[in-house]
């Protein structure tokens, strides 16, 4: 059987010290040398919720994982390969040693394994699907789905890498998009109250062109904003806006009950983090006056105006400008 091949992720703070020297490193100091623990995964777990009191209950099997990894899956003779941000290169090596602790290591790193490095690849050299891979968010995993290119490049053959391969630009672009989707969701519905997530919509209307005042959070009567053109708010159309912070869907009834609300000459506003029943859109359909905003909606409205948003709520929503490859466009279009 052949040996494995790991991906793994270095700080930038290291340089080219790793390459240079010729060895891989992990931090997490406080965990001590790890070949006083037992050679499982549960005593690893365990000692990093005593080291790591806050870290999030799901996190810590992941993160003892990357420990446990390092320490006793990895082999010597088996490959490993790291994406440097600082020369864009994917360099590959063999594993020559075997665990060391070293406490007085820099950038807080003691965690170290010798390497040989056999060959430094530009990124472009490899396919969308093998960079996808080798940008996962774990420090250190097993690459798998895309070990024959990478052994391939090993041994200096072509792989027809090169070639673009448009469904995987889509589908990595999708992804991206995805991600960010459910990251700008889950902030909102897991860092907010439900009233300040109603101001945050309201921020989201001003900065739209709006008016906009948050009702009293006792008795709204079922809408949580008003919003308006002018600012004494005499000037149509009046806006009613209820507000829902939950990732459920959203029903019929509910729609109906803010429609209810409506003045004659007003308009009803519906946002939600989560969707809405076909019956729920099909009544939404019907009435001019009405518009339901789901989860994608609404972040698809926080793109269009993040860069006016106050540093408040740029600071909840971290985000940066940055292009990714989208549809192709021909000559005609």
């Amino acid at each position: 059987m052949g040996r494995a091949l790991w991906g793994l992720h270095m700080s930038n703070a290291h340089g080219t010290a790793p390459i240079d020297q010729g060895y891989i490193t992990i931090g997490w100091p406080n965990m001590g040398d790890l070949t006083k623990l037992a050679a499982t995964r549960e005593a690893f777990k365990e000692r990093f919720k005593q080291v790591d009191t806050v870290a999030k209950e799901g996190a810590v099997p992941v993160k003892a994982g990357v420990l446990y990894r390092f320490a006793h899956e990895m082999q010597v003779g088996d490959l490993v390969a790291y994406p440097s941000k600082l020369d864009r290169m994917i360099h590959i090596g063999r594993i020559t040693g075997d665990y060391q602790f070293r406490p007085d290591a820099p950038n807080r790193c003691p965690h170290r394994r010798e390497v040989e490095w056999i060959k430094h690849v530009p990124r472009s050299e490899f396919s969308q699907s093998a960079l996808h891979e080798i940008g996962s968010a774990i420090t250190l995993f097993s690459i798998s789905n895309n070990t024959e290119e990478f052994m391939a490049t090993l041994a200096g053959e072509a792989t027809g890498a090169n070639d673009v391969d448009d469904e995987s630009v889509e589908e990595v672009s999708t992804q991206v998009e995805e991600s960010t989707e459910d990251f700008i969701i889950k902030r909102l519905k897991s860092k907010l109250t439900s009233y300040e997530f109603e101001k945050f919509v309201a921020h989201l209307l001003t900065r739209m062109g709006f008016f906009a005042r948050v009702t009293s959070q006792s008795a709204d009567g079922g809408i949580d904003i008003i919003a308006h053109k002018d600012e004494l708010g005499f000037e149509p159309p009046i806006i009613k806006v209820q507000c829902k912070q939950t990732l459920e869907t959203v029903g019929r009834p509910k729609v109906q009950e803010l429609h209810g609300a409506i003045e004659t000459g007003e308009h009803g506003l519906f946002v939600t983090l989560g969707t809405y029943t076909n019956d729920a859109r099909t009544f939404e359909r019907g009435k001019p006056n009405l518009r339901l905003i789901d989860g994608p909606g609404l972040v698809d409205m926080i793109y269009n105006h993040y860069e006016r948003f106050e540093p408040r709520y740029q600071m909840l929503l971290p985000l940066k400008r940055t292009y990714i490859p989208g549809p192709s466009i021909s000559a005609a279009e």
